[in-house]
This record gives structure tokens, sequence and C-alpha cells, in this order.
């Protein structure tokens, strides 16, 4: 039998003991005070080039270990919270029109906190699972970390388990007035992705830590 995790939060009874404390990743220090990355990347100089209340992007002066030197382009959002709503073999799946591809995409409910904010990561969960599908979770469990798009976003997801679910009404935010949900067994799961109806990248990388979250 699978013993208690570290990372759950029986919402049920108020236990909020498994908010996680430390989800950024600060650059270590280099010579003269010049941050250094993982991969012996030193950043030279930063600017911002825009921002809106969703991102930000900036334009980063680097220097490679070789000694040579190169710009960067990096989106900055604040780390965001996938949901599995999940009722025995079913899950809920939300469905809207996404603009940049031009199309409507099933995925987890997931978001960010509004105005760039940093919120505690199993509230964030909680508060999109309620605002995006209306259901309210008894216990909702941590089960895994997602970087969005490493090569371009310094964005981190979290991934939550939600079970003991209560139904009750949404509260989307008026750019989410076109969304619907939806539940979907496994398989049906499973099958939507063959047929490429489901290619939200953080959504099939979430249904993979589900699946060995599963299997122990």
């Amino acid at each position: 039998m699978r013993g208690e995790p570290t990372d759950v939060v029986h919402l049920a009874a108020g236990d909020d003991e498994a908010h996680p404390t430390s989800l950024e990743r600060p650059p270590v220090d280099g010579p003269a005070g010049r941050a250094w990355h993982g991969g012996d990347v030193q950043t030279l100089s930063s600017r911002q080039v825009y921002a809106n209340n969703w991102m930000t992007v900036r334009e980063d002066r680097i220097r490679r270990a070789d000694g040579t030197e190169g710009i960067y382009g990096v989106i900055d959002k604040p780390t965001y919270a996938l949901v599995i709503p999940r009722d025995g073999d079913r899950m809920q799946l939300v469905e809207q029109f996404r603009y940049p591809v031009g199309k409507r995409r099933w995925e987890f409910p997931a978001g960010t906190a509004p105005q760039r904010a940093d919120q505690d990561p199993a509230e964030l969960a909680v508060r999109e699972l309620q605002e995006e599908t209306g259901l309210l979770a008894g216990r909702m469990e941590l089960i895994g970390h997602l970087d969005v798009a490493p090569g371009m976003s310094s964005q981190l997801g979290t991934v939550w388990l939600a079970t003991e679910l209560t139904p009750g009404p949404a509260r989307r935010e008026h750019s989410e007035q076109d969304m619907r949900a939806a539940w979907f067994t496994m398989a049906e799961f499973e099958a939507m992705c063959r047929r490429s109806e489901i290619t939200d990248a953080q959504s099939l990388a979430a249904y993979l830590q589900l699946r060995l979250y599963d299997a122990g």
C-alpha cells in the first residue's frame, strides 16, 4: 500500500503542511558577481523589452564557456499550477480557443495568478480548479514538476492530482468565457492523444507523471 507522500494537502481538513517552498532555480554567482547558469553561461547584461499583465520578455547578453558571446531572449512568467481532477477512472479536462495556434484545445485545468503575482502553488492549484471547472477537491497531491519551454521561457509548473471532488459553479475569468469542461476516461484520453485531438504539451507530460504515479 502506498505510504502518505510528503506533498499532500488534505483540503477538507484544512491541512496546509505540504505547500512547496522552493520552486525557483536562481543562478549562482560567478566571477565579479556575474551570474553563472548551470551550463557555464555567464549573464553579462539583461534588459526588459516587453511586459504585460501575464508575462515579461527580456534580452540577455551572455558569454559561453568558450568565451564567445551572444544574446538570449527569455519569456518570464510566474510558476503555474496544472491540476488533474480524477474521479475513479475519469478525468476532467477543459477546452478553449487558443489564439496563438488558432485552434480549440483540450487540456487539464491550469493557470497562473493574476498580474504576474507569485502564489503558493497549492493555493493556486485549488483556485484554478474551482475557477475553471467548479470542482472542489478534498485532497490535492503534488505529483510532479514541469518546465514549460526551457529553450525560451523560465516558467516552471507544478502538477497536482485532485481527488475527493465536489461539484460546484465555475468562476471563470472573462477571457475564459468560451471554456467548457467534460469528463473522459483514461482510455478515452489516450485515444484522443493518438488521434492528435489532445496536443497540449503540458497536459501530455502531466498525464505521463500521473501514470508513473499510479505505477508506484
